[in-house]
């Protein structure tokens, strides 16, 4: 299911997103039509808006448009993603007309089995806005799965972790979940996660790994993902806490979209 404006979408109107890769999105996790940490994502396309655009978008017409294309019973994926059709790259500075293109897709059934990551060394252009510009992430999603690896996780120059291509990361060292002190994407899971369970952000040297008792990974697709092996540090992937935040994950209430 794809939507422009909660109407069909041509190949026309998506061009300019081809072409330029400009834009922003937020994808939701959408159960029997409820959603979890609605408001967040919502906040979080607003925020977005006026950062790559400098326009106000109405929230609420997010919601119905969302709403058209997500099924009432089930489980599906749905993205929104915020672009303006005639955005011209030659003058960005232009004024921007954006534009709520709305998608869907299957969701996986939960939990995912865990995975196996590389660190890779890259920054995010522009970390807090959640940018449809995925070549970096991809790029090197796709490196370390050459390397035989699941993911890839990102470390800045001095070997602070910040997060995943597509999720962030949290650590258990025994007394407590951590989540790094880095430039990210603060992701609406995570940030649900740090509403319901105890937590310190702090810096996580890529040497810290090998001292944590437990790893995972989040995001609104895949909810708490354990991650089993940071380049050649084997994790343990069962560690109680996983079950006890994927536990506290559930339990938070969700929304009707």
């Amino acid at each position: 299911m794809a939507e422009l404006n909660g109407e069909p979408v041509s190949v026309d109107q998506l061009k300019t997103l081809a072409l330029t890769g400009y834009g922003h999105f937020t994808s939701m996790r959408v159960e029997d039509g409820r959603v979890r940490g609605l408001s967040l994502h919502l906040d979080r396309l607003v925020r977005d808006c006026q950062a790559l655009f400098g326009a106000e978008l109405d929230p609420e017409r997010v919601r119905d448009l969302a709403r058209r294309v997500a099924p009432t019973e089930g489980a599906c994926v749905v993205r929104v993603t915020v672009f303006d059709p005639n955005f011209d790259m030659g003058h960005p500075a232009a004024k921007a007309d954006p534009q709520v293109f709305v998608t869907t897709r299957p969701a996986a059934n939960l939990p995912l089995a865990p995975m196996r990551v590389q660190s890779r060394e890259y920054v995010r252009d522009l970390p807090s806005v959640k940018s449809v510009g995925l070549f970096g992430q991809l790029l090197h999603r796709r490196a370390a799965q050459l390397n035989g690896f699941d993911d890839a996780l990102f470390v800045d120059e001095r070997s602070l972790v910040s997060e995943g291509g597509t999720w962030n990361i949290g650590f258990f060292d025994g007394e407590r979940v951590i989540w790094p002190e880095a430039g990210i994407l603060g992701g609406v899971t995570m940030q649900l996660l740090k509403d319901a369970h105890a937590h310190e952000e702090m810096p996580v040297r890529l040497a810290d790994v090998a001292g944590m008792q437990a790893v995972f990974a989040t995001n609104a697709a895949i909810g708490v993902r354990a991650v089993s092996g940071v380049d050649d540090i084997a994790l343990t992937d069962d560690h109680p806490i996983i079950d006890t935040l994927r536990k506290a994950y559930m339990e938070v209430p969700a929304d009707p979209l």
